[in-house]
């Protein structure tokens, strides 16, 4: 992987309705080189569309990769990571920070008929969760578009020691937490 790799990192931060995406295209030699934002709809089923739409707000033909901070960035709302990888044209590596049984038991709890229906059809279409150490952390993550060994690579590469959190998702939360921060004043 060459120091100019360019990663797009997506994270959200929650807001009572809404949640800010912020998506950082960040280099692997850990270079800021992009921001934009965006929204979705906390509990909502819109946050594939809004990633796209930062794919698109992007508009860069020198990504590499996407990544994303889980499958689930407001509340339920579920990525669908194979229609992100079409829109994308190259490999999605959602990353996760917790060990985890999965989301179905908990979305039967929160959600019932088509509402359930449709985050099911989602979620069951997402690759297995792959564990990945990285330094002394260990991360989750589900790849598309990519192999198990580069999605492992694209995390540990990006992820400064002792970080724990890949340097694109790192920087697109705080950028996402000051976005909400910026607009809940408003």
């Amino acid at each position: 992987m060459k120091p100019g790799t360019r990663t797009l990192g997506v994270a959200a931060s929650d807001g009572p309705e809404t949640a800010t995406l912020a998506g950082a295209v960040v280099r692997v030699d850990r270079v800021v080189d992009g921001l934009a934002y965006g929204r979705c709809t906390v509990g909502g089923t819109d946050a594939t569309a809004a990633v796209t739409d930062l794919l698109r707000n992007h508009d860069r033909e020198d990504l590499q990769y996407l990544l994303t901070t889980g499958v689930a960035p407001a509340w339920f709302n579920l990525l669908d990571l194979d229609a992100l990888a079409d829109e994308f044209g190259g490999p999605v590596v959602a990353v996760s920070f917790e060990a985890s049984d999965g989301l179905e038991s908990t979305l039967r709890e929160q959600f019932d008929g088509a509402a359930l229906a449709r985050r099911l059809a989602v979620y069951e279409g997402l690759p297995p969760r792959e564990r990945v150490a990285v330094g002394d952390d260990t991360v989750w993550v589900r790849a598309v578009g990519c192999d198990a060994a580069t999605a492992r690579e694209l995390v540990v590469r990006t992820t400064p020691e002792g970080s724990g959190r890949p340097e694109p998702l790192r920087v697109a939360r705080l950028a996402a937490r000051a976005g909400r921060q910026y607009r809940d004043r408003g």
